[in-house]
C-alpha cells in the first residue's frame, strides 16, 4: 500500500468503556471536536446513545415503501380478481353487477397486506444496510456484547493520534491504535 493511501486510511482505532457515561463522554468529546465517521458498541441497546449520536432526525423513509407496497398490492390482486373474473364471464341472476366490490375486498385487503410487508422488509433491510458484511475487524471484541461499551473508528486519516487522545482523556479503560496501547 502507498504511502499516499496508507495516509488517507489512517490506523484503526478502538476504545473501550466499562461505564454508560464515559461512553457518552467520548461521544459528546468526539462530536465537540469534528469526528462523526465511527462505529458506537454496546451489549443493549441504550436511548442515551442513538440520541447524542443521531439527535434529531427525520422520520424514517420506510413508511413510504409501506405506502406504495400496499398501495400497489391492493390495486394489483383487485385487478387480478376483476379481470379474471370478466375473462369468464357467468350468467349472473338478478341483475348484479359482474365486478362486485364486497366479494374482491377480501382478497383485497389480503393483497395490500401482504405487499405491503414485503415491501416493508426489504425496506427496512435496505435502511438498516444489512447484513452487515463490512464491519471492522476491531468490532469483533467478545466484551462488546458482554459487559463493555465501545468506539471503533475504521478510518482516522492523519487524525489517529488526535482521536486517541481524546477517548483516552473521555475516560476509556482501553484505547488501541493512533500510537497508543492500553
Amino acid at each position: 500500500m502507498s504511502a499516499h493511501a496508507l495516509a488517507a486510511t489512517g490506523t484503526p482505532v478502538k476504545a473501550v468503556y466499562k461505564h454508560l457515561d464515559s461512553l457518552l463522554q467520548g461521544i459528546h468529546d468526539l462530536h465537540k471536536a469534528g469526528f462523526r465517521d465511527f462505529t458506537v458498541l454496546s451489549p443493549i441497546p441504550r436511548h442515551e446513545i442513538e440520541e447524542i449520536m443521531y439527535g434529531q432526525q427525520e422520520p424514517s423513509p420506510v413508511r413510504w415503501f409501506t405506502l406504495t407496497g400496499g398501495i400497489l398490492g391492493g390495486s394489483m390482486v383487485f385487478s387480478l380478481a376483476s379481470l379474471t373474473h370478466s375473462n369468464w364471464p357467468m350468467i349472473i341472476p338478478g341483475g348484479k353487477p359482474l365486478v362486485s366490490i364486497p366479494p374482491f375486498l377480501v382478497i383485497t385487503f389480503e393483497g395490500t397486506i401482504l405487499w405491503a410487508s414485503m415491501f416493508t422488509l426489504f425496506a427496512l433491510l435496505y435502511f438498516c444496510g444489512l447484513p452487515a458484511t463490512k464491519l471492522p475487524k476491531e468490532t469483533e471484541d467478545p466484551r462488546f456484547s458482554n459487559d463493555c461499551f465501545g468506539i471503533v473508528f475504521e478510518r482516522t486519516g492523519a487524525h489517529a493520534e488526535k482521536i486517541a487522545h481524546i477517548l483516552q482523556n473521555s475516560g476509556a479503560v482501553e484505547v488501541t491504535g493512533g500510537g497508543t496501547h492500553g
